[in-house]
């Protein structure tokens, strides 16, 4: 089950070349507890890994990579309209959307096109159109590391917040998800409000959850550049909270801006793809990583880059951002 000095360039979407020391896919609960029991009985660094599509790998991981492939998709109960969907850590997100809007379940259709597995997506809350998966989820089930005990945490439980939720603060690297529950509805009036979903949905033949799919699929395919084609984690900085007094002084500067609410006083939130663009760095490339011409959120990483150089470019821009803006950039991806 377990396998030894595992290449993991296929398993993150920056394609940077990595090696495990110790590598595992459980399919079952049982599986992945035997698992992490052995990797505590050696005393082994553990990392759980999903899709790979938020990771960035610097060096080779000394410890013990866990990626759960715990299968299945399961509607568990209807009430009315609204309709609760089980699906198991493993399985790919888009294949989750996909078969959601095939039974007409609306609640993930924004989240289409994706990235990743379902037991990833709580961690980071995955957000994209105005929606975040935490909307949708009713609870999350798994296991704790160190007991092996198991563990139900309802929505409110989970903490979520802006890319964020309980799984990436408190029980960060201390929790291992199986399962998620999703409250989808067969009634659901989609999102359309958020960036270019009307416009798109001008080609659609409806205004079903199958065209706003699809509508988002499109503008993503013309937006993000493909991980099978080209290496990156889509978004490699989260939008910045930043003070209103300085949101005011950007905003004299570049009228243009857009400006987000937020739920926190005093703060709005602007768009990091805006003040990276500002900076001049879209579409350079240095050396073997570069930032992405169409989207400068997304940092790329051609053929024989090194993990070293995507992190050493995101300190170059975060530091130019920092220096003409007054704003700090905090990675969306996690850095190993």
């Amino acid at each position: 089950m377990i396998q030894s000095n595992h290449n993991l360039k296929k398993y993150n979407t920056f394609g940077i070349d990595a090696i495990a020391r110790y590598y595992a896919e459980p399919s079952s609960v049982g599986e992945a507890k035997a698992v992490i029991a052995e990797a505590s009985r050696l005393r082994l660094p553990l990392f759980v890994l999903g899709g790979g599509s938020n990771v960035l790998f610097t060096k080779d991981f000394d410890g013990l990579i866990l990626k759960p492939m715990i299968m299945g998709i399961e509607v568990l109960s209807q009430h009315s309209d609204k309709v609760c969907v089980a699906a198991g850590a493993g399985v790919a997100w888009d294949d989750l959307v996909a078969w959601c809007v095939e039974q007409n379940l609306g609640g993930l259709e924004n989240l289409s096109n994706i990235p990743g597995t379902v037991g990833a997506a709580p961690v980071q809350n995955i957000g994209a159109y105005g929606a975040e998966v935490g909307d949708a989820i009713e609870k999350v089930e798994g296991f704790y590391v160190d007991s092996l005990e198991p563990f139900s945490l309802s929505c409110a439980e989970c903490l979520f917040g802006y890319r964020s939720s309980i799984f990436k603060t408190a029980l960060r690297g201390k929790a291992l998800i199986t399962h998620v529950y999703f409250s989808l509805s067969s009634t659901v009036q989609p999102n359309t409000d958020y960036g270019r979903i009307e416009q798109e949905l001008q080609h659609q033949p409806d205004r079903s959850i199958q065209s706003v799919r699809r509508a988002i699929i499109s503008i993503r395919s013309q937006k993000l550049p493909d991980p099978q084609k080209l290496g990156n984690a889509g978004s490699f900085f989260k939008n910045p909270y930043v003070e209103d007094g300085i949101v005011q002084n950007i905003k004299s500067l570049y009228p243009e801006i857009p400006v987000y609410g937020s739920d926190v006083y005093g703060y709005s939130k602007l768009p990091a793809a805006f003040l990276i663009d500002k900076c001049g760095w879209k579409g350079v490339k240095v050396g073997h990583v570069g930032v992405h011409s169409e989207q400068p959120l997304v940092l790329v990483a051609f053929e024989g880059a090194k993990g070293t150089q995507v992190l050493e470019l995101s300190k170059q821009i975060q530091s130019s951002v920092k220096e003409k803006f007054g704003v700090i950039l905090e990675p969306e991806v996690n850095v190993l």
